[in-house]
């Protein structure tokens, strides 16, 4: 277990210990050992942060070949949890009055006034599209209702997250593309829309949005490990993929067809959906960040506590359509007991709740199944924070793809 001192400097306006300590609990190592041993987990990080006081576990490898311990400053692709950095940039606009959430993307991307919805073929297999009635609005693409696919055709065939093309070009492929329902009606997962999202603060700010993300909220936070060009240097320390195998030691994986090597070159382009370098220190500071509503550990604001409260910690959605916020999944109503946050494919997790100041943190890079420990994992937290948790919205966008 990692002892903690980080000192929380300008918290102001809730009640907390000044400096996080450690909890002095194994309760996550513990719980991950027996099946580190037998090689079925390779390797993970898990936090638990409860007002002050913090569990930090790292337990086996980012390298099992190498024998090369996991550490809190191993680079990962942290996958979907990229969404959430782009909901706040768009918060950030939003509480500025550069943007309303109900604006149409059109606004922004003429190209997006007039779009298609696609429906059934006819008895003879003849595709047929309408013209959408429903205006598609930024909240919508924010938060998986704007109909549009998981992703673009052939993602695949141009190398996943990292090599397709520019946000803006994303865009306006999605836009010549019908839709696969009435904007605002239902839900699709998409990281489509998020880069849409994406492409709007493009088109507000001027900038590129990974070099807003970098100046509004990566270097003011202090994560200087994350991006989206790792370094050589830090791909030497990265946290290594492997494949689950039932009753097996995992196996090690090159890539996926997701986020295919090489990692840096000047092929890679931002990705707001999937795409974010990180590691276990510099999520800590932005998930910290989101459960102290908008102040960062360091002092730092990004975002006032009402813009958090009213737009990321709550459902953005219309009734009935389960909770989700602009890039985080989130309860429906706001309670005492509610947790918002976001997974990644290859299975990593945060979730905080901003009522009890409490965070979970889960990292590893892991593909398939079976993940016996995930049960364990749950246990381990229950003890910590020594309630019943309500993990179902954890496990709704962790190791999702679709």
């Amino acid at each position: 277990m990692l002892a903690a001192a980080l000192v929380a400097a300008g918290l102001v306006g809730w009640s907390v210990h000044a400096e996080v300590v450690d909890a002095g609990t194994s309760f996550a190592a513990d719980a991950l050992k027996p099946f580190v041993e037998k090689g079925e987990l390779p390797g993970a990080i898990s936090v638990f942060y409860q007002n002050g006081k913090q569990e930090t576990a790292c337990v086996g490898y980012a390298d099992v070949a190498k024998k090369r311990p996991i550490t809190m400053d191993d680079v990962y692709m942290q996958c979907s949890q990229t969404k959430g950095f782009c909901g706040v940039t768009i918060a950030i606009l939003v509480e500025e009055g550069k943007l309303n959430l109900d604006d149409p993307v059109a606004k922004y991307i003429p190209e997006f006034g007039t779009l298609w919805v696609e429906q059934k073929a006819d008895t003879n297999g003849v595709r047929r599209l309408a013209k959408a009635k429903n205006a598609l609005t930024v909240r919508m693409v924010m938060n998986h209702t704007g109909g549009f696919p998981f992703e673009l055709p052939n993602f695949h065939g141009m190398g996943g997250w990292s090599r397709r093309m520019p946000l803006r070009s994303v865009a306006l492929t999605a836009a010549s593309q019908p839709l696969l329902f009435e904007s605002g009606t239902k839900v699709q997962y998409s990281n489509v829309g998020i880069d849409i999202g994406a492409a709007v603060v493009e088109r507000i700010t001027g900038k590129r949005w990974e070099a807003f993300l970098k100046e509004r909220v990566l270097d003011p936070l202090g994560m200087k490990s994350s991006g989206f060009w790792p370094t050589q240097e830090q791909l030497a320390k990265q946290i290594e993929m492997y494949t689950c195998r039932k009753g097996q030691p995992a196996a090690w994986t090159r890539d996926d067809r997701s986020m295919q090597r090489p990692y840096s070159d000047d092929r890679v382009f931002p990705s707001a959906g999937a795409g974010l370098w990180t590691t276990a220190n510099d999520q800590l500071k932005f998930y910290k960040m989101l459960m102290n509503l908008g102040l960062g550990e360091n002092g730092v604001r990004i975002l006032k506590e009402e813009t958090v409260k009213r737009i990321l910690a709550v459902s953005t959605r219309p009734k009935g359509l389960g909770g989700y916020s602009l890039g985080l999944t989130a309860p429906e109503a706001d309670n005492e007991d509610a947790w918002f946050g976001h997974g990644g494919a290859w299975g990593t997790n945060c979730m905080v709740n901003w009522h009890r100041k409490q965070l979970k943190l889960w990292t590893v890079q892991l593909r398939g199944g079976p993940r016996p420990w995930d049960r364990s994992r749950e246990q381990a937290a229950n003890a910590f924070f020594q309630k019943t948790l309500d993990t179902r919205a954890e496990k709704a966008y962790t190791g999702r793809m679709k």
